[in-house]
């Protein structure tokens, strides 16, 4: 898989999927988790470089920019927060420069933003 190909974009679509899915059941989990996720049809080493290009793209096809980033929900298996990567997307591309804001409220407003709504 290269950057941009046809595999890329079928990987990008399916980690689209599979994160929509965690937000509507409003869990969190390791890249590790979505890497096995997106197996076999695609093969996306949760430590890569492919996994971060692939996130920010997720991102960035999901979100206009205010609205919350998919891939606050996907966080490394022994700190249980997002990579240095997201925050750096979320400040550079994504604007969340309060001092006040945590990855804890953009992954609350990925569940609010997915969640299914209740029947009366």
């Amino acid at each position: 898989m290269k950057y941009g190909d046809a595999d890329y974009m079928a990987a990008r679509d399916a980690m689209v999927e599979v994160l929509r899915e965690w937000a509507r059941e409003g869990w969190t989990d390791t890249y590790k988790t979505l890497s096995e996720a997106l197996a076999p049809e695609h093969r996306v080493h949760y430590r890569g470089r492919m996994m971060s290009l692939l996130l920010g793209d997720v991102c960035r096809r999901d979100s206009t920019g205010p609205e919350p980033m998919l891939s606050a929900l996907v966080v490394n298996g022994s700190s249980q927060k997002p990579s240095d990567q997201f925050f750096e997307l979320a400040v550079t591309e994504f604007h969340r420069r309060d001092p006040d804001w945590t990855w804890e409220q953009e992954r609350d407003a990925v569940f609010a933003r997915y969640r299914d709504p209740v029947s009366p």
